[in-house]
């Protein structure tokens, strides 16, 4: 009987270190860090790059015009898409408009300018004619 009983605690003893073993073994598999998402196709990867590089294409063009001591540009919008600058709003001479031209296309990365909506304005009319704004 003294046998048995030394047996069972013997075994007994045995079995709880190697059961907190498997329980802290399962326990950090089990907490490691979630899975990272898949990287994203290269297309919309390279999407998203040229409309960050567009948005801060249009941000240093806008710069550049607004920082001409001749030329007042506060009234040009300026957005990029792909590389080419297109300037609306208005500007108050033709030599504005070659002068918005030449600064944007000197910027780095601009590809090419469109000023097909950057619009004359004389005496507060557009094109000299129609309602002020």
């Amino acid at each position: 009987m003294a046998q048995d009983r030394i047996d069972v605690a013997l075994t007994s003893s045995v079995r709880w270190p190697l059961v907190l073993i498997a329980v802290a073994t399962l326990t950090v598999s089990c907490s490691s860090a979630p899975p990272r998402p898949s990287a994203p196709p290269a297309a919309e990867s390279m999407r998203s790059e040229l409309g960050a590089t567009d948005e801060i294409l249009a941000n240093i063009v806008y710069s550049e015009l607004n920082a001409d001591p001749v030329y007042y540009f506060r009234h040009v919008d300026v957005t990029v898409d792909n590389g080419v600058a297109h300037l609306s709003g208005y500007v108050w001479s033709t030599d504005a408009i070659y002068a918005a031209r030449r600064i944007a296309s000197h910027v780095p990365g601009v590809t090419g300018v469109r000023t097909n909506q950057l619009e004359l304005e004389r005496n507060g009319r557009s094109g000299g004619s129609g309602p002020t704004r």
